[in-house]
């Protein structure tokens, strides 16, 4: 069905889908492929539903050490 807009009760259904599974956990692409539709229109759907996307990557546990200006003229 991609390819073809999708209106009315159709899309108000298809954005409470995306926005529930997004909502549980699901990143876009995985709730794209769920609900059939391109990661683009997902996204679309995700952000009519009101709810915000979420900041790419998973959390950093320790910072990056700083590099010594020494080390960095050696390379």
């Amino acid at each position: 069905m991609t390819g073809q807009p999708t209106t009315g009760a159709a899309r108000i259904r298809l954005r409470t889908q995306a926005a529930d599974l997004y909502l549980a956990g699901c990143t876009i692409h995985s709730t794209a492929r769920q609900i059939g539709r391109s990661y683009g229109c997902t996204r679309t759907l995700i952000l009519e539903a009101g709810v915000r996307i979420r900041s790419r990557g998973g959390t950093r546990s320790t910072a990056r050490p700083a590099t010594a200006p020494a080390e960095a003229a050696d390379r």
